[in-house]
C-alpha cells in the first residue's frame, strides 16, 4: 500500500503539489493523469523519496525515507539515467548487490530477455538508445521484485513490443499483489488496466475515480479530463490577463 498524506511541496513560492491525499491499496493500479506540469512527476518524486516535501507517504506502512521502505520500492523515472560505464548486466549486477538479492541471475534473465536487450548485455549505458536506457530502468526496478513501483511517463520511447510486454508485466504484478502508481499524461495508454485514476491539475488532484464505479455509471473519462484541464487553464488564462 502507498498512503500519500496532506502532500505538497513548493519551489520558492511556486507550490508544485498542493495538499494531496490518496491511497492505493495492494493489487492496485492507480494512474496519475493530467497534462505536462500538472504536478505529477514532483508527486512521484516525493513518494520515491527523492525531494524534501510536507506532509507524511508511507510505503507499506514505512515512512517513504525509511531504509524498509526503499528496500521494498522499484522506480522508473521519467528520465532513464543509466550509469554510462557499466553494461546492462552489470546494471543487474549493482542492484542485486545493493539490494542484497539472492538468485537474482535467472530472474534478470527473464527481464532482459522480455525487454530485448539479450544481444545488449555487454553494451555500456552510454552505447544505447534513450529507448534502450529506458528498459534498463524498467529491468532495475522489477528486479528486486518490489512490494511498491513508481513509473513517471513508462512509455515514452518505448517501441512497440516492450510496450506490450510492460503492460503485461504491469498485470502480472497486480496480480501478485504489487501496489503500482503510473505518472502520464496519455490516457489512451493506461485505459485498459486501471483502477484508479487521480486527475492531476495545477499541483492539485481534482478528480478520482475507481474503475468499477466508472464501469457502471458510464462516465466518459476522456470528457471529464479535458473539462477539468481546459477549464483550468482557461481560469489560469483569465487570471493572467486580469493581472
Amino acid at each position: 500500500m502507498i498512503n500519500v498524506s496532506h502532500l505538497t511541496k513548493k519551489y520558492g513560492r511556486f507550490t508544485a503539489n498542493n495538499n494531496m491525499s490518496f491511497i492505493v491499496e495492494n493489487g492496485e493500479i492507480a494512474v496519475l493523469a493530467g497534462p505536462n506540469g500538472a504536478g505529477k512527476s514532483t508527486a512521484i518524486k516525493c513518494i520515491a523519496g527523492l525531494l524534501r516535501f510536507e506532509g507524511e507517504i508511507e510505503i507499506c506502512g514505512f515512512n517513504n525515507k525509511s531504509i524498509e521502505a526503499k528496500r521494498l520500492l522499484g522506480y522508473v523515472p521519467e528520465i532513464p539515467a543509466p550509469f554510462e560505464l557499466l553494461t546492462v548486466w552489470e546494471h543487474m549486477e549493482f542492484i542485486a548487490r545493493a539490494y542484497k538479492l539472492e538468485n537474482w541471475q535467472e530472474r534478470a534473465e527473464m527481464l532482459i530477455r522480455r525487454m530485448e536487450l539479450a544481444d545488449k548485455k555487454n553494451k555500456m549505458g552510454k552505447e544505447l538508445s534513450k529507448g534502450m536506457q529506458q528498459k534498463i530502468s524498467i529491468c532495475c526496478a522489477l528486479l528486486i521484485e518490489p512490494a511498491a513501483v513508481l513509473f513517471d511517463e513508462p512509455f515514452v520511447g518505448l517501441d512497440p513490443h516492450a510496450i506490450k510486454e510492460l503492460k503485461a508485466m504491469l498485470s502480472e504484478l497486480r496480480g501478485k499483489g504489487t501496489t503500482i502508481i503510473i505518472s502520464t499524461h496519455m490516457l489512451d495508454s493506461v485505459e485498459e488496466f486501471w483502477d484508479k485514476l487521480l486527475i492531476m491539475m495545477n499541483g492539485r488532484i481534482e478528480a478520482e475515480r475507481e474503475r468499477k464505479a466508472v464501469e457502471k455509471s458510464g462516465e466518459n473519462l476522456e470528457e471529464l479530463f479535458f473539462m477539468i484541464t481546459e477549464k483550468n487553464n482557461g481560469s489560469a488564462e483569465e487570471k493572467d490577463k486580469g493581472e
